[in-house]
């Protein structure tokens, strides 16, 4: 399931650069997140880091993009190990 940044951001900037597939990036009023890129850190991380460093606790699972674990991992396969 790719996760949300609910519209509780404040903009401290501190997700986007600790995603590891560069799936957060600011959008019109706050940083988004790219379903199509988000893979909770599976292959990566053992948690999402951008839910640890989030200081307000604004980062949820999207319920509009759900994935089991199985397909997070070949979207990382997909997004990293492309010839």
């Amino acid at each position: 399931m790719a996760l949300l940044i609910k519209d509780s951001c404040i903009n401290c900037d501190m997700c986007e650069p600790e995603c590891p597939n560069g799936a957060i990036s600011f959008g019109p009023e706050i940083y988004e997140i790219d379903p199509a890129l988000c893979t909770e850190c599976v292959g990566h991380y053992d948690k999402p880091t951008c839910i640890s460093v989030c200081p307000i606790d604004c980062i949820i699972e999207d319920p509009e993009h759900r994935e089991s674990e199985e397909q997070l991992w070949d979207k990382f396969v997909l997004l990293h190990h492309q010839p």
